[in-house]
């Protein structure tokens, strides 16, 4: 029992997950710990930049925003990326998405009003729409045949615990330094996180045919 134990733990290692799989987690790990460093202080952030509406409603209506252009353009962009056989469109979209992604933030430093709050909130869901369907697609063809709860565990696991103790991280960064400081910061390691996808591109099945 206890040997068996141990070899669960090495999941969190990496040890016997495939090399897809492992770039996949590290990137996200340190793509979403750096979106964890700023996004719990969102509200704050809109209360002291966008003057010139209620900061409780505009927060609300910014994430409404943002999840209602996800979720319609979520499932078209799927669709597309199913349609295209291999994994050059997948990696194509996933990796210059989550750059654009990662860069999105900067136009936070550029905004005082709620609309454009609520344009650059818009763009946010429809860059997400895209890229997700990408990670999740590759994700879940360089599963480990056998391991694939155990792979998503440990998935969901680091990344809940790298989001946690960036927020901490980031809450006393916006405090000694101001929140341009915590959105640059957050920008550079998003961007480490999307770099982090180069190595897999070898692995993956390149060949393009639209059907």
């Amino acid at each position: 029992m206890q040997i068996q134990a141990t070899k669960h733990w090495w999941y969190f290692l990496f040890k016997d997950i495939n090399a897809v799989i492992r770039f996949l987690i590290v990137s996200d790990i340190v793509f979403q710990g750096a979106v964890g460093l700023f996004g719990p202080l969102f509200a704050l952030y809109v209360s002291s930049y966008i003057t010139d509406t209620d900061p409780i409603v505009a927060t609300g209506i910014a994430a409404s925003i943002y999840l209602i252009v996800k979720s319609v353009a979520q499932i078209p962009s799927a669709w597309i990326i199913d349609k295209i056989k291999g994994e050059r469109d997948d990696f194509f979209i996933l990796f210059w998405g989550t750059l654009i992604t990662a860069l999105t933030p900067i136009a936070y430093l550029y905004i005082n009003t709620a609309g454009e709050l609520y344009i650059v909130q818009a763009f946010y869901g429809l860059i997400t729409a895209v890229t997700f369907p990408s990670y999740m697609a590759i994700f879940t063809r360089h599963i480990d045949h056998g391991k694939e709860g155990t792979e998503w565990g440990v998935y969901y696991t680091l990344i809940d615990i790298s989001t946690a103790a960036t927020a901490a991280i980031g809450a006393s960064i916006a405090a000694l330094y101001g929140f341009p400081a915590l959105i640059w910061v957050s920008v550079v390691f998003s961007l480490l996180g999307g770099l982090l996808l180069i190595p897999i591109r070898p692995y993956l099945r390149i060949k393009k045919n639209v059907t």
